[in-house]
């Protein structure tokens, strides 16, 4: 466990960053924690690379954890609007981030560990971009769709903000204002899939040289 501390730390902290971060607007799509969020792909790979699939896993689980008690803090910020009291953490984004989180980290080690012997650069960037494609559908459906009929209506209520009908990233077609900001998610995290290459190739190698 003592060698894989400095991952789950920095896992940890890259969730715990993110679930801060997003409470921040960066112009009309996005939030601050769609640049630190995919960093976790990164330390996952890290991990994976250097130690193997199941301590990469043990990362994963590590940061789920933390997630999962950044939503329990959260859903005691309680909140008023529309007639309704509900959570600053609602149960729908709650459910939606750990199964996001969870489903798309071990894909991302699964996919990675199936590539793992081929040229360096394939497992971290396909794992990665599979992971970000799942992360982000499953994360948005869930916490934000109106076809949904599983949430109370109390926890719809948090949400309904998302369900606004607006021009598709402002210029294309009409859809709901959350199909918008999955995209723009998505889009970030396919360019930071590229740019976490150089730090993944570094710190593979200084972290383990034969592995690189």
């Amino acid at each position: 466990m003592a060698r894989i501390l400095p991952g789950i730390i920095a896992m940890a902290a890259v969730v715990l960053a993110s679930n801060i971060l997003v409470q921040f607007l960066l112009g009309n799509w996005l939030t601050w924690g769609a640049f630190t969020y995919p960093v976790a792909f990164l330390v996952t790979d890290v991990m994976n690379r250097v130690y193997g699939p199941g301590p990469a896993r043990k990362v994963v689980l590590a940061g789920f954890v933390v997630g999962v008690v950044c939503s329990l803090v959260g859903s005691q910020i309680m909140l008023e609007g529309d007639g309704y009291t509900y959570a600053a953490v609602s149960l729908r984004v709650a459910v939606g981030s750990g199964v996001a989180f969870l489903a798309a980290q071990l894909l991302d080690v699964g996919v990675f560990n199936a590539l793992r012997r081929r040229q360096w650069w394939l497992p971290p960037l396909a794992s990665t971009l599979v992971g970000s494609a799942v992360d982000t559908a499953l994360f948005f459906t869930i916490a934000f769709s109106a076809t949904l009929a599983f949430f109370s209506e109390n926890a719809d209520a948090a949400i309904n903000w998302a369900w606004e009908a607006v021009p598709f990233l402002g210029i294309g077609a009409v859809a709901p204002l959350w199909v918008s900001l999955a995209f723009a998610d998505w889009l970030v995290k396919l360019s930071l899939a590229l740019v976490a290459l150089v730090p993944f190739r570094m710190l593979v190698t200084k972290l383990s040289p034969d592995a690189a």
